[in-house]
């Protein structure tokens, strides 16, 4: 059951009710200083007075503590009540928590020399006995509230640097995590178009030599073979038209100018891609071994390319955060897509993560998203999993699309 919590002027009038009704019954007992003496009339505005100020003890301290005073040195010629006693300790505590920061040490000041003049007025007209009594319960008055304020805001302001820290780590781990989705995309869209954008523009420009050839060989417009080949010239242009598009999604590397000599790799290039992970790991005890299953065939070429780049970032982590073992990689070639599984030995006695890593986690779910397939990774067992699905032929996602 969830406990029901008071707003803040709800607090303050809670505790002026309190303070007001345990006062109104003192007075009703006579539990009051001198109270053979003093008539209960007398000791009632000290009380109401003090009651009425903690009504403002957040929004007006430094008016609540400094009239508080002045009530609580008047109670004590009236007939010292302790409710009233209470209440104004209460006004020092707001003082010090709610006022500004140099109110802390005004009261430490204030409080201090008020100890020091009541107990040496003790000494003088009495005895040293009477003068520390003096000492300890006017410490307990002015100086007790003053310290467990100044106490209780030194642990709020940690706390509230504490979270804005947090506040600050949680908004640099999502930029970093945003910046490495935009440059994992735009590192699909680069290697996309540098692959499939030469080969529009070789069809385009054969289609239009052999257009070429076709004129000089006097064929009509109605030629069977003039009409295919203006089909394959319109719609390859209209494909480098559409490449065009893709460049927004680039981002230069500095100098803003794209690398030419990029050869995009495939699943042809796992086995060395194996033999080098094979290499780095033997000094820590990893193993690698690769199992195919079905007929490679000839997938599309964004689907070689990512299920390149999904087996080198798994055997990149392999390579930094598992055990001793040996890392499986299997490929699955079916009719209609291609799984990847690669399975590694999981240690679980890695430190926390900083802000922003996982990149390459996003990076191979984007590149599994981008072509409509699937991807997850995590912890099975004493093993760390992470398995991919990706379509033969690519699949348009109208998510991606839009993003």
């Amino acid at each position: 059951m969830r406990r029901p919590t008071l707003t803040p002027w709800q607090e303050d009038r809670a505790i002026a009710l309190f303070g007001l009704v345990g006062g109104l019954v003192l007075i009703a007992s006579k539990v009051y200083d001198h109270s053979s003496a003093v008539p209960r009339w007398l000791v009632l505005p000290p009380l109401l007075v003090t009651a009425a100020l903690e009504l403002f003890r957040r929004t007006r301290p430094i008016l609540t503590v400094t009239l508080g005073g002045a009530v609580f040195a008047a109670s004590i010629f009236s007939g010292a009540l302790i409710a009233t006693t209470i209440m104004y300790t209460d006004l020092l505590y707001a003082a010090v928590v709610y006022g500004r920061p140099r109110m802390s040490r005004v009261l430490h000041l204030s409080g201090a020399a008020s100890v020091l003049v009541l107990s040496s007025l003790s000494f003088l007209y009495s005895d040293a006995p009477t003068a520390l009594a003096v000492v300890v319960l006017t410490s307990l008055i002015f100086l007790g509230p003053v310290w467990t304020g100044d106490l209780v805001r030194r642990h709020r302001e940690e706390a509230e640097s504490q979270r804005l820290r947090a506040e600050q780590t949680a908004l640099l781990s999502e930029m970093d995590r945003r910046e490495a989705v935009v440059a994992e995309r735009a590192r699909m869209a680069r290697e996309l178009h540098d692959v499939v954008a030469n080969h529009l523009s070789a069809i385009a420009i054969h289609a239009t030599g052999a257009q070429s050839v076709a004129r000089r060989q006097h064929r009509t417009a109605e030629d069977p073979l003039v009409a295919a080949l203006g089909v394959i010239r319109e719609n390859s242009v209209q494909g480098l038209a559409e490449m065009r598009r893709m460049i927004g999604l680039l981002r230069d590397n500095g100098g803003g100018e794209a690398d030419a000599s990029y050869a995009a790799p495939d699943l042809g290039a796992v086995d060395a891609l194996l033999a080098k992970a094979g290499d780095a790991g033997r000094a820590v005890g990893l193993e690698f071994e690769l199992a195919e299953h079905g007929e490679r065939g000839e997938p599309a070429v964004p689907v070689g390319l990512a299920a390149y780049r999904i087996v080198q970032e798994s055997l990149t982590n392999a390579l930094k955060h598992a055990g001793p073992g040996r890392v499986h990689v299997l490929l699955e070639y079916l009719s209609q897509e291609l799984r990847i599984t690669v399975d590694s030995p999981y240690r679980t006695d890695v430190g926390r993560e900083l802000p922003g890593a996982r990149a390459g986690m996003v990076g191979m779910r984007e590149r599994a998203g981008l072509l409509g397939g699937s991807f997850e990774a995590g912890p099975v067992g004493d093993r760390w999993t992470v398995r991919a699905v990706l379509p033969r032929e690519p699949v348009a996602v109208e998510g991606e699309r839009r993003a």
